[in-house]
């Protein structure tokens, strides 16, 4: 089952599909036009999903939020349920109070895998049956009543997600709110920005200020968040486009590729073209 709704007004597309034998996302080529996130639901066995490449234990019963620039695919797509929107439909970013979910739910460098128990289940499957429903209903409160049930979703998901990855209350506090910007920075502006003190100047914080935030939270630190996502980009563009290592190294704002070549090395133990054709092999 794929049910779909299109806000003629403002663009925004909002799908729910179910029990669906062929579901993936390839942003390279052809989902590029499509900025969906996604949150999957695997309501069956545990399975392998294989995200931007890697694969991954997705657990029975548990949910994976997915951003717009993720690619994927399931060993047994038929077992999940997934929900996709994009900004036009919904902008977490505008409904940050709302949510609070974007650099944490949301985050590139952070697969979540949330576990869901009876309870989390029970819910889960309420809100799906609820979708069903009101996306079969077409009227003129059909928009508003699934933007609700939307948001409703992706509060009961943060609110699991932080239970889980975050248990202790004191750490879902205004600082943490910090390093989710943090991360919502580096997202908009790693191609061209590589220093800490760059985000620390946006966050109006000293870099170490930062740097002790995030050691407080267990986290990675800044440092080690910003390279990790400019590998993770020259991952999937070597995995999944023809440009050449010399392109790679000025779209990710390096100006020497050989020095891009050792950077690359240095976090993955290959050359750029190494990890192309290890790829390729596999």
């Amino acid at each position: 089952m794929k049910l779909h709704l299109t806000d003629s007004n403002s663009g925004g597309h909002l799908l729910l599909l179910n029990s669906e034998q062929y579901f993936d996302r390839l942003f390279y080529s052809k989902d590029r036009d499509n900025k969906y996130f996604t949150i999957v639901w695997n309501r069956a066995e545990q399975q392998v999903v294989t995200i931007d490449g890697e694969e991954m234990v997705f657990p029975a019963q548990s949910v994976l939020p997915l951003m717009f620039n993720q690619s994927f695919f399931f060993d047994r797509s038929a077992d999940v349920v997934a929900w996709q929107f994009n900004r036009e439909f919904y902008c977490m970013i505008d409904h940050d109070s709302e949510v609070s979910c974007v650099g944490f739910l949301f985050a590139i460098g952070q697969n979540l895998f949330i576990n869901l128990n009876e309870a989390a289940q029970e819910k889960m499957l309420l809100l799906l049956n609820m979708f069903i429903s009101e996306m079969n209903t077409s009227d003129n409160v059909q928009n508003d009543m699934l933007i609700m049930l939307l948001k409703r979703l992706i509060i009961t998901v943060t609110q699991l997600a932080k239970s889980e990855y975050l248990p202790d209350p004191k750490m879902q506090s205004d600082r943490f709110n910090i390093i989710r910007k943090f991360n919502l920075l580096v997202e908009g502006n790693f191609h061209n920005e590589h220093s800490v003190n760059f985000y620390a100047q946006q966050l109006n914080r000293s870099p170490k200020t930062l740097s002790n935030l995030f050691a407080l939270f267990q986290q990675k630190t800044p440092i080690q968040i910003i390279q990790e996502r400019i590998i993770i980009e020259a991952k999937r563009l070597l995995y999944y486009t023809d440009k050449s290592s010399k392109e790679i190294t000025y779209e990710l704002g390096f100006e020497d590729p050989a020095y891009f070549s050792n950077f690359f090395k240095k976090h993955t133990s290959y050359s750029p073209i190494g990890y192309r054709n290890k790829k390729q092999i596999a």
